[in-house]
């Protein structure tokens, strides 16, 4: 047996087995461990590829296992943390999620959270089918989606100031926020690759600028730094499609 072809599915299965546990802890509100169980499971998902083209062993089993295991840690989570979340400011309820009575008519509005889920699973699918995204992607990925609203839990149970309470406490911002993430995840937004193959300033000034920025986010505003980070990267990437736009009119 070639133990090489095992170690990227290893670290697929170790994605989808952080998902689980972020599902697990979401039920108890505890978020702060499921947001980091879901970066943890998105890390192992950067080297289960890694390995992949390291080795030279990628094929259509690796490609299925990634993108089932991203569906539970990338789609599921963030779309079950947005249900807690709108449960939370519908009912002020402290509550284990797990006790939710699912068939209430009220269940309405906590359960478009699972719009993430849905538009999580769509661009999975597609992402398997596109030949385009080797290098970059077009629409935004679905484990920086999952980041984005992991953490928002975590900023309202963190932060003191009031003005970012009242938006995050706002349950038409966030269905607002759950529908525009569904839509950017599967719009024809080309985002510009991070992945710089030959240091070469000149070529990945973007990427270098967006890496320093980020960097220097996460050192000063922390937790808050995750989903201005990704805002940071969307606008960056249509800004910079405007730019080589104009540049080869």
């Amino acid at each position: 047996m070639n133990i090489k072809r095992l170690i990227p599915n290893l670290f697929t299965m170790l994605n989808l087995f952080c998902g689980c546990l972020a599902i697990i802890c979401i039920t108890s509100r505890s978020y702060t461990e499921a947001f980091l169980f879901v970066s943890l499971g998105i890390f192992f998902d950067f080297f289960d590829g890694f390995f992949a083209r390291k080795f030279g062993i990628s094929g259509p089993l690796g490609v299925q296992l990634d993108s089932l295991a991203d569906m539970v840690t990338s789609g599921v989570a963030p779309g079950f943390v947005m249900f807690a979340m709108f449960d939370s400011i519908q009912f002020h309820a402290l509550h284990p999620i797990c006790e939710y009575e699912i068939f209430d008519n009220l269940a309405l509005v906590p359960s478009l959270g699972f719009v993430i889920t849905l538009g999580a699973c769509y661009r999975l699918a597609k992402f398997n089918i596109d030949t385009r995204q080797s290098d970059s992607f077009i629409g935004l990925p679905t484990p920086a989606n999952s980041l984005f609203f992991m953490s928002l839990p975590v900023i309202l149970e963190s932060s003191k100031a009031e003005w970012l309470i009242s938006i995050f406490s706002n349950q038409w911002i966030l269905i607002g926020m759950v529908l525009l993430s569904a839509y950017v995840m599967n719009a024809e937004i080309p985002l510009f690759s991070l992945k710089i193959k030959n240091f070469s300033f000149a070529k990945y000034k973007l990427q270098i600028f967006f890496l320093i920025i980020s960097v220097l986010m996460l050192v000063f505003l922390q937790i808050l730094a995750v989903p201005l980070i990704i805002l940071l990267y969307v606008l960056l990437s249509v800004f910079n499609n405007i730019v080589n736009k104009k540049a080869s009119v």
